[in-house]
């Protein structure tokens, strides 16, 4: 399967989803993600497979699975552009319900060099020294 902009927002989501879980509770478990997700069981399944076939998590039995290093590296990279999204939505005075729709709207397709900049912005506000 190639990778495409749906499929990489999708993997990028599951990543994350993954990550989180195991930081909240120690393993993340299909159940569990189609529950953070809001999606069917047999669809995190499908994506695990997908993702463990491109070496992005590692099937653990009886614990769920685990991030690899290249896994990880996605989760991190996406929840820090999560991180930088909402500081600068909150700094705008976005109720918090438009931030989380906004910041999921925004965090799979702004560019490197705009999150940047965004990122200097906020550093210049002392209310936002969280984002490192």
């Amino acid at each position: 399967m190639v990778w495409n902009a749906r499929s990489s927002e999708s993997r990028e989501d599951y990543l994350a989803c993954i990550y989180q879980l195991i930081a909240n509770k120690g393993y993340a478990r299909v159940a569990d993600i189609a529950d953070s997700l809001t999606v069917a069981e047999p669809s995190v399944s499908a994506m695990i497979k997908r993702l463990a076939k491109k070496g992005y998590v590692k099937r653990e039995k009886y614990r769920g699975f685990t991030l690899t290093e290249s896994g990880q590296a996605i989760a991190n990279g996406i929840l820090l552009r999560r991180r930088i999204l909402t500081a600068f939505l909150k700094s705008l005075g976005l109720p918090q319900q438009v931030i989380r729709q906004d910041v999921h709207g925004l965090e799979h397709r702004l560019s490197e060099q705009t999150l940047q900049g965004l990122r200097r912005f906020l550093k210049t506000d002392a209310k936002t020294d969280s984002l490192s």
